[in-house]
C-alpha cells in the first residue's frame, strides 16, 4: 500500500497497488453519499433549483438593504440642502444692515432697501406698519436668530 498516492483527492482516501495496477479506494465514511450497492436509499437534492432559491433570496435581501440605504441617503441629501440653506440665509443676515440689538429665538424681517441699494434686517413685518410698508421695501423672508449663532428663514 502506498500512502503518497491519492487519485480521488479524498480526506481518508488512500489508493493501493494490485500487481501492476494502481486502484483507487475511497474510504466509504468520508462521503455523504452511499459507495456500495446495499447502502440507504436517497434522492438527489435539486441542485440547481437550490442555488436559484438561494440567489433569489440573496438578491430579494441586497435589494432591500440598497432601498434602505438610499432612504438615508434621501434623508441626508435634504438635511444638506437645509444646512445649505441655512448657512446662505446667515450670511445674508450678517451681511445685512442693522441698528438694533438681535435676540436668539426672535424672528426679524430680511429686506432690501431699493432706495439705498442694500440689505437690511428690521423688526417690522409687511403687516406691521400702520397704514402701510414703505414702498422701498421689498421682503426677503422673515428670519429667526437660533441659539447656534445661525440664522433660518421661517
Amino acid at each position: 500500500m502506498t500512502n503518497e498516492s491519492n487519485l480521488l483527492k479524498g480526506r481518508n482516501s488512500y489508493d493501493s497497488e494490485l500487481g501492476d495496477n494502481l486502484v483507487a479506494f475511497l474510504n466509504r465514511s468520508s462521503t455523504a453519499y452511499p459507495t456500495e450497492s446495499n447502502s440507504p436509499k436517497f434522492e438527489p437534492v435539486p441542485v440547481t433549483e437550490q442555488k436559484d432559491l438561494m440567489l433569489n433570496v440573496a438578491r430579494m435581501h441586497a435589494q432591500q438593504e440598497y432601498d434602505r440605504i438610499m432612504d438615508l441617503v434621501q434623508v441626508l441629501q435634504k438635511q444638506a440642502e437645509q444646512i445649505k440653506r441655512r448657512l446662505y440665509v446667515t450670511d445674508a443676515v450678517h451681511a445685512a444692515k442693522y441698528d438694533f440689538k438681535t435676540y436668539p429665538g426672535q424672528c426679524y424681517w430680511l429686506i432690501y432697501d431699493t432706495e439705498k441699494n442694500i440689505t437690511r434686517l428690521t423688526k417690522n413685518g409687511p403687516d406691521d406698519w400702520s397704514s402701510s410698508a414703505p414702498e422701498n421695501y421689498n421682503y426677503i423672508c422673515q428670519v429667526k436668530w437660533l441659539g447656534d449663532f445661525t440664522w433660518i428663514e421661517v
